[in-house]
């Protein structure tokens, strides 16, 4: 069983940065793709950026330039640097790990971007 905790979330204005993170309860980036995902009210869940187990990272089109995933090994921990952030990026962001047949999710921290 994984457990991921986020924390970071919070109030900013559109313009500002915020970082999320994301705490994995063991060492599973080796076989895991750690993924950050959103959800606005009314809207489904959606991919933000992944990173793969062999450090590949993809973004969605909207948060390409803006946004940065990144992994620390050592503290099993993924990143979420989102920068230049919009109003339309306010939603619960949910960090996800992939492993093989498995998927496991945080319980989402807020993020919500004032204009």
């Amino acid at each position: 069983q994984v457990q991921l905790v986020e924390s970071g979330g919070g109030l900013v204005q559109s313009g500002g940065s915020l970082r999320l993170s994301c705490a994995a309860s063991g060492s599973i980036f080796s076989v895991c793709a750690m993924g950050w995902y959103r959800q606005a009210p009314g809207k489904q869940r959606e991919l933000v950026a992944v990173i793969t187990s062999g450090g590949v990272r993809n973004y969605a089109d909207s948060v390409k330039g803006r946004f940065t995933i990144s992994r620390d090994i050592a503290k099993n921990q993924v990143n979420l640097q989102m920068s230049s952030l919009k109003t339309e990026d306010t939603a619960v962001y949910y960090c996800n790990a992939a492993c093989r047949q498995y998927n496991y999710w945080g319980q989402g921290t807020q993020v919500t971007v004032s204009s």
